[in-house]
Order: structure tokens, then C-alpha cells, then sequence
């Protein structure tokens, strides 16, 4: 019976209460010794909460440290764990740890009928990035994509069908990219943070409220270094209903590793899953573009809070080489909390 009103429930494309979930515990390794001890050592990193599709819970830090807390970036109230060495200490370890239990998310029942709204209330959503212009050529090329379209929906989802006819993933591009949207309109081949840039560019300069997710990913079923595995995707705001996801990024990705052509059949299947729904194998970290850190880095804005971030004195530390940073994260199933 229960697998039959499950089906019921899919088959009108509500979200099930019975949704998949997975469960794990992440740990991350910090050791910044190598590093010149003659400078203070500063670590950023995201802190994960709580939300409609994930439960974060036992989050634990220890360390040699002489400060450690949690603080919160003003524009978008990104939470994150901030670490301090002071000048002359020789060793520099943090151990950070959190229980993750996360929802698949699906949202598919959309309303007939857009509500109204004030796209006042979704400025920050609407507006450009340091490397996510949203007029000139960006603006242009989003009027010719939603041209005939009428409601933020029909709108959203042609800029997504664009996003995926026209981009590639490239695996030559380190880490998730950078998401030069400028640069990625002349050859759009790269990663995550490329690809779900161009369709949040292209969406908000269409008048979609779109916001990025920075996350990481999980494993499935034994323990994984996962210290290169981080992740991001997009939301759209759809008045009347709520945020709704959707994951270019991963069909030209299943594409690129299935060998799949735009014609094949398995990649019209793809792009409909990645649409209103994202797997559960993946964690929200964070949230938000040219982050001023809290407390302050020295520098410019970062471009996203998703790897850990650390300076030595005035020296930012390549996030995106573990090895030489130096950290690790590792996921390892555990029971899910509803089976305690």
C-alpha cells in the first residue's frame, strides 16, 4: 500500500513525505604547520545549517588554536567557523566534524497561475556580480532566450533549456570554476560554478529571481575522501510557490560521462530530472557572491565561500589544492536520525 500511494504522489508531482534521504558524518582535517610561522593564521570555513532539506546536527571543532568561533557575512548572513594561530605557533591543527542527513528536493506541482510579487523584495537576486554581469551582451542574449515567454516560469525554464543545449563540461577546469560569465559566453565549457553562473546571469537579466547554492557532495555507501567533491546548483524564486532548483551543471556532466548527444534519449531524461529536483547525495554550505568575511580577510572580496579559505599574514592559501593548504574531508554513512 505504501509503495502504491508513493507512486500515486510522483505520478502528480508532489513531493512525497516518504522522499529519499542520505546520511553521513563529515570530517575535515586541518593542518596548517607548513606554512610560515612567523605569521598569524587565519581559516574560514562554510558552516552548514539547518534547513527544509537537510538536518545538520553534532557540529564539532577542536584544535591548538587560540581563537575559534562562529560568525555570519552581513549581506547574505552566510554562517561561517572562523579560526585564529597567532604569530609563532609551530602547530596549526583543526579537527571539524558534522552529522548531515539531507532530503532529496523536489519541486514540480507549480501553480497554474504565477502570483504576484514585488521584485523589490528579490533585489539582491536580481542584481549583477563581479564575474556575473547581467546587461550589455548577457542582456541581449536573455531577451532573445525568453523571447515570447510571459511568467517567471516559462522564463526560467527556457533559460535552463538554453543552459543545457549550450554549455559543456569541460574536465580540464580546476576545481568548480569560477564562473566568468563574460568569458564563458565566448567558450562556455567548464564546471559547476561556470555553469550555473551562466543560467543565473542569463535568468536574472531575464527578470528571474535567482540565487547559487554552494555545497558538497556526499558518497553513497562506504566511507570517501570527498575533499574535491564540492558542488553547486541554482534556484529560482517562483512567486506564489517558493524556490525551486535546478542542476544544469550535472546533466552536461551525466552527459559528458555517459557519452551522451542533446539527441540521445537519456539526455531528454536527464534534463527533466534536474529540473525542480536535486538529488540527495549533496549538502548546502553556503550562499552568496564577493563575500566580505567575517571576520574581515585582507584583500578583495572572495568570489564564494564553498572551499575552506586561509591567509598567512596577507597570504591567501590555494583552496583549491588540499594537499599544499593543507586539509582533507572525508564523508562516512550513518544512521539516519529517524532511525535513532
Amino acid at each position: 500500500m505504501k509503495k502504491l500511494i508513493l507512486l500515486f504522489l510522483t505520478l502528480l508531482h508532489v513531493v512525497p513525505a516518504l522522499a529519499a534521504d542520505q546520511s553521513g558524518m563529515y570530517r575535515w582535517q586541518f593542518d596548517l604547520s607548513a606554512h610560515n610561522p612567523g605569521e598569524e593564521a587565519q581559516l574560514w570555513i562554510p558552516y552548514p545549517t539547518s534547513d527544509s532539506e537537510q538536518i545538520i546536527s553534532n557540529i564539532q571543532w577542536q584544535g591548538n588554536y587560540s581563537e575559534a568561533a562562529v560568525y555570519t557575512e552581513r549581506n547574505f548572513g552566510t554562517p561561517m567557523l572562523h579560526v585564529r594561530w597567532p604569530k609563532g605557533a609551530e602547530q596549526r591543527r583543526l579537527s571539524f566534524s558534522f552529522h548531515a542527513q539531507r532530503s532529496e528536493q523536489v519541486k514540480r506541482n507549480f501553480p497554474t497561475e504565477q502570483a504576484a510579487y514585488d521584485p523589490r523584495d528579490y533585489a539582491r537576486y536580481l542584481t549583477s556580480t563581479r564575474l556575473g554581469p547581467i546587461d550589455g551582451q548577457v542582456k541581449a542574449l536573455a531577451d532573445k532566450i525568453t523571447s515570447g515567454k510571459h511568467g517567471i516560469l516559462a522564463k526560467s525554464r527556457a533559460v535552463y533549456d538554453w543552459t543545457v543545449d549550450n554549455t559543456y563540461r569541460d574536465p580540464n577546469t580546476r576545481g568548480c570554476g569560477i564562473g566568468d560569465v563574460t568569458a564563458l559566453l565566448r567558450r562556455p565549457g567548464g564546471k559547476c560554478a561556470d555553469i550555473s553562473s551562466i543560467y543565473i546571469a542569463l535568468a536574472r537579466a531575464a527578470g528571474v529571481p535567482t540565487r547559487e547554492i554552494l555545497g558538497i557532495r556526499s558518497g553513497k555507501s562506504a566511507p570517501q575522501d570527498v575533499s574535491n567533491w564540492q558542488h553547486c546548483w541554482a534556484e529560482f524564486f517562483l512567486p506564489g510557490y517558493g524556490w525551486v532548483p535546478v542542476d544544469p551543471a550535472d546533466v552536461r556532466k551525466a552527459m559528458l560521462k555517459q557519452k551522451l548527444t542533446l539527441e540521445d534519449p537519456k539526455t531528454a531524461e536527464l534534463r527533466e530530472a534536474y529540473w525542480g529536483r536535486v538529488d540527495q547525495y549533496r549538502i548546502r554550505l553556503s550562499e552568496g557572491r564577493d563575500l566580505q568575511l567575517n571576520p574581515p580577510q585582507q584583500g578583495p572580496a572572495i568570489n564564494y565561500l564553498m572551499y575552506p579559505f586561509a591567509q598567512i599574514g596577507g597570504e591567501t592559501l590555494d583552496w583549491l589544492d588540499p594537499q599544499s593548504f593543507k586539509y582533507s574531508i572525508v564523508w562516512q554513512p550513518v544512521r539516519r536520525l529517524s532511525d535513532n
